[in-house]
């Protein structure tokens, strides 16, 4: 299963200095965030290289999960051209037309009784427009066909473990190679909102699977840690893209992960009226499901500490950047809130975090404090642009240098 071919695909990292991973956040409607954020990277990139550079060809891996899975596939899908389906600009505008029709909102005073009910008898939402709407803009792209390698994680309840459909799996276990549409579906399938999602998969030699899959966010929501690990088991196979690296050689690792944001810390949950909750409180509590939530944003923390860590300690913190928000309230906390207002609002929230002082997570109290001189997100990413801007010309040079020898 060859790889789509472009004249300027990414070449190996064994060509390069550094391994580049993009990893997005899961968070429903929330994707707007990361959304702004990444169509700014792209037009620092085109600055440097042209508008016809797109963020597939800077990045060895592009992870995401549940909405952040959507991205990932939008920018790593080929169009007839063998180019990335969507540029980094079109993403926003996808979230801000498709977004109503997909998170149908219940109006009318009794609005909130109804979204009770639902909750209490099955998903809030059907999924069926989300599911045509999928299968409409990628058709019969398969997971192998992707323009740079991708990571999205799911979880299977069948069998209640993780399934990862990585790039990196597709030559060994071929039945992964699974439509894109359907690995879509299945790592969005977010419980009490969109229900579970289960298809048969088929290889070439007639072997079949069926994947019974609800959001990657249970197992991942910030899926940076699941992408470093693909990479690494590459390393210990020693795959030739990726030679001489060394599994250990984290410091070589230059990773953007990217937020979809989460509450402020007065608009968190409130032990005391926690403690009193029952099943019904846990699953839903005004307008929200505090059970997913913590779930997702509890595993996403864990991610960002785990890396910071590492980092850390190999002295490598200059080539990790997390881009996350934590101040949001009402509508804009939620994932699904799809009135014209709050995703314009989310929007907002995309544009003003590129402004803010860059954080990080203090590996002591697990606290985000702005970093010192750090700058702002959006002079990290101009930053980060020329290392990928430099690091992909090296990889070409090299690529050159070496079939010229041959």
């Amino acid at each position: 299963m060859e790889k789509t071919t472009s004249s300027i695909q990414i070449r190996p990292p064994c060509y390069g200095n550094l391994i580049t991973i993009l990893s997005i956040d899961g968070g429903g409607i929330r994707g707007i965030i990361p959304g702004v954020i990444l169509a700014y990277l792209e037009s620092q990139l085109q600055e440097l290289d042209g508008e016809d550079a797109r963020l597939a060809d800077y990045f060895d891996v592009i992870s995401g999960t549940s909405t952040g899975g959507l991205i990932t596939a939008m920018l790593t899908a080929p169009n007839e051209n063998k180019r990335p389906l969507y540029a980094a600009n079109e993403i926003t505008p996808f979230y801000l037309k498709q977004s109503p029709q997909i998170f149908r909102q219940t109006r009318g005073i009794f609005a909130s009784v109804m979204n009770l009910v639902k909750a209490l008898v099955g998903p809030k939402y059907d999924g069926k427009y989300l599911h045509k709407l999928l299968r409409g803009i990628l058709g019969g792209t398969r997971l192998h066909q992707t323009l740079t390698s991708v990571v999205i994680p799911t979880f299977d309840i069948k069998n209640l473990q993780p399934t990862i459909f990585s790039s990196y799996q597709v030559t060994d276990a071929p039945i992964l190679d699974a439509l894109l549409s359907d690995i879509c579906i299945g790592t969005s399938a977010a419980p009490t909102y969109l229900p579970a999602y289960s298809f048969e998969n088929h290889d070439q030699q007639g072997n079949v699977k069926e994947f019974n899959l609800i959001d990657g966010g249970v197992a991942a929501n910030n899926p940076a840690l699941v992408a470093v690990s693909e990479v690494t088991k590459q390393l210990l196979k020693k795959n030739p893209d990726f030679f001489p690296m060394k599994p250990m050689d984290y410091d070589r690792f230059l990773i953007i992960s990217i937020g979809t944001g989460s509450p402020k810390s007065e608009h968190k949950y409130n032990v005391k009226k926690a403690s009193k909750w029952g099943l019904v409180g846990w699953l839903y509590n005004n307008g929200s499901t505090p059970l997913v939530d913590i779930f997702n944003q509890g595993s996403a923390d864990m991610v960002d500490f785990h890396i910071c860590v590492v980092a850390e300690a190999l002295h490598s913190v200059d080539n990790y950047l997390r881009i996350q928000v934590d101040t949001l309230s009402g509508d804009l906390a939620s994932v699904d809130v799809s009135t014209e207002k709050n995703l314009e609002n989310l929007v907002k929230v995309g544009e003003d975090l590129l402004t803010k002082t860059v954080s990080r997570v203090n590996v002591e109290t697990g606290s985000y404090e702005p970093i010192e001189n750090g700058g702002t997100y959006k002079e990290a990413l101009t930053k980060f642009a020329k290392l990928l801007s430099d690091e992909r010309k090296l990889r070409q040079s090299k690529f050159v240098d070496m079939k010229e020898t041959k």
